[in-house]
């Protein structure tokens, strides 16, 4: 996933606001969003191909999603055969651990993934960030927060607008139409504004763009997730093909359970 939008207790009524955008090859093979069979209180796609996901919801109110850290293949540090980057947002979906006590295990492990970001946590618990670039785990205060394909908050120009955007989106809610929109946000931006990560112009280009078109490669899904403050998860996904075209929306409503087992 190349970009999440957080608003993370600054609204009265939904204290947790996601709008994320997946962008990964078409021939990735994927399963649209739906509860899992073998850990059936999770609702996250699939990634068909090394069996983890990018982004999640459990009915007990865990949370995680997951980008990654783009950086050269040449980088000193980048692993010829690193563990899924997906299996962290799923694992820590389909476990017991706190986000706290979670980044707490997984940071002397780090380094064998390539880069990645993973927000992780619960309403009551508190949410999380960590990158094995940048440091160690930090527990988000209240507030609107951006994530692409560097570190949280790196000002890149889809990042700085989305957040803008995301902050005037939530005047709207429970709307939801808003936040579709600013996902669908394909425009480029200027040369001398955009990063440089490695890749070459062509591309930094193509991905400044919240929603990103390219022939082979683009935005796969849009996803919306709201929590409101009686504990109501709203969960909907528009899924893309090659040319930007709707290939279907799974949308789930559930009421979280409490965990009765203390």
């Amino acid at each position: 996933m190349c970009l999440i939008l957080l608003a993370w207790r600054c609204h009265p009524g939904y204290p947790l606001v996601v709008a994320a955008n997946r962008d990964e090859l078409f021939a990735r093979p994927t399963a649209p969003a739906s509860y899992w069979e073998q850990a059936p209180a999770l609702l996250a796609g699939r990634d068909l191909d090394a069996g983890g996901t990018w982004m999640g919801v459990t009915r007990r109110g865990r949370f995680a999603a997951l980008t990654n850290f783009r950086e050269p293949r040449q980088a000193p540090d980048h692993e010829a055969n690193p563990p899924s980057r997906g299996g962290l947002v799923s694992d820590f979906l389909t476990g017991s651990a706190n986000a706290e006590d979670y980044l707490a295990a997984l940071a002397p492990a780090a380094k064998s993934y390539n880069g990645f970001n993973l927000v992780c946590g619960t309403m009551d618990q508190g949410l999380w960030h960590f990158s094995n670039r940048g440091g160690q785990p930090r527990r988000l205060d209240p507030g609107i927060y951006g994530l692409s394909n560097h570190l949280l908050d790196t000002p890149w120009p889809k990042v700085a607008q989305g957040k803008s955007e995301l902050a005037r989106a939530l005047d709207a809610l429970p709307a939801e139409a808003p936040l579709f929109d600013l996902l669908r946000d394909d425009r480029v931006h200027e040369d001398d504004s955009l990063p440089r990560t490695g890749v070459s112009l062509e591309w930094e280009r193509t991905f400044s763009a919240a929603f990103v078109r390219a022939p082979n490669y683009g935005t796969r899904s849009s996803t919306v997730l709201l929590q409101d403050r009686e504990g109501l998860i709203s969960f909907d996904e528009l899924s893309y093909l090659p040319g930007a075209r709707v290939a279907g929306r799974n949308r789930f409503r559930f009421s979280l359970e409490q965990d009765n087992s203390s």
